[in-house]
């Protein structure tokens, strides 16, 4: 345990971004996942998810939670993972 008190504070500021992060991520993997489903069965919303997942990706590298190459490698995958589905 820290005994500063500048260092306790740090431990419940990296605990409450952990706990946020987490959520964002959660969040994002759930959105992929549904995604992926829509593609698979060619939903006619397909499109519009894939729109919305890129959406809340920007937002999550916005946000710091994600690295910009991650991020970007994401919708690379979900672009070419739509793109070789639907032809």
């Amino acid at each position: 345990m820290a005994n500063l008190k500048a260092s306790k504070k740090d431990i419940l500021v990296n605990r409450r971004n952990h706990e946020r992060n987490k959520a964002y991520k959660t969040r994002l993997k759930t959105l992929i996942k549904q995604v992926r489903l829509a593609i698979d069965e060619k939903s006619d919303q397909a499109a519009e998810r894939l729109k919305e997942v890129l959406k809340v990706i920007d937002k999550t590298t916005s946000k710091g939670v994600l690295k910009k190459q991650k991020a970007n490698r994401i919708k690379s995958k979900l672009a070419t993972y739509f793109n070789t589905k639907r032809a």
